[in-house]
Order: structure tokens, then C-alpha cells, then sequence
């Protein structure tokens, strides 16, 4: 399994994109994934 944390941060304006999968390049894909979902949303 995997899973992705969004977090937002209170002292900069970012946003912290977390995942945890299998392999490195699942976890890459998937922050990948979310933020041009992100981007796309603006």
C-alpha cells in the first residue's frame, strides 16, 4: 500500500507533499501526480 500527507505550513507559504509507497519511484510518481493536480486546480 501507499499513501500521500498534504501539509499546509503555517510559517511559509508552501504546501509539504508527503508519500510513502513501495519503491522510491512509486513515491515519486505519486507526489508527482498530486501536484500537478494541485497546479491544475489553481
Amino acid at each position: 500500500e501507499s499513501w500521500v500527507h498534504l501539509r499546509k505550513s503555517n510559517t511559509e507559504p508552501i504546501i509539504r507533499i508527503i508519500a510513502e509507497a513501495h519503491t522510491k519511484a512509486e513515491a515519486d510518481e505519486l507526489v508527482k501526480k498530486f501536484t500537478a493536480e494541485m497546479l491544475a486546480s489553481n
